[in-house]
């Protein structure tokens, strides 16, 4: 995968694997993120072994049938909006990309017409 210098200075945290889970990149604030699991050590590895049951059942479940996953959460005080999709080149399944993006506990909601 071609990298981008925009990705890794990217204020969420993206992680990206093939489709058996192998962890191919992981953005500056991936990393930082997951240090205390690895951090930058984590590329190369599955990472449906980061995820204890039953999330790793239900992410490989959405790997194998190629459909997202999106969710909010809250930790230490931070909300977050977890976005986990498959990605494609060239038309072919490539893997799943993982968002990790912050969001405030209140933020305007639009609705736009047309």
């Amino acid at each position: 995968m071609e990298n981008h210098s925009w990705v890794e200075a990217f204020a969420g945290s993206i992680t990206v694997c093939d489709p058996e889970g192998i962890i191919l990149e992981m953005n500056d604030k991936a990393i930082e993120t997951f240090k205390e699991q690895g951090g930058k050590k984590l590329i190369g590895t599955n990472l449906l072994d980061c995820h204890p049951e039953p999330a790793r059942t239900k992410l490989k479940r959405l790997m194998e049938a190629k459909k997202a996953n999106v969710y909010t959460v809250e930790k230490n005080g931070k909300k977050k909006l977890i976005y986990q999709t498959p990605w494609y080149q060239d038309e072919q399944y490539g893997g799943f990309v993982e968002l990790i993006l912050e969001i405030p506990e209140k933020m305007p909601h639009f609705v736009r017409k047309g």
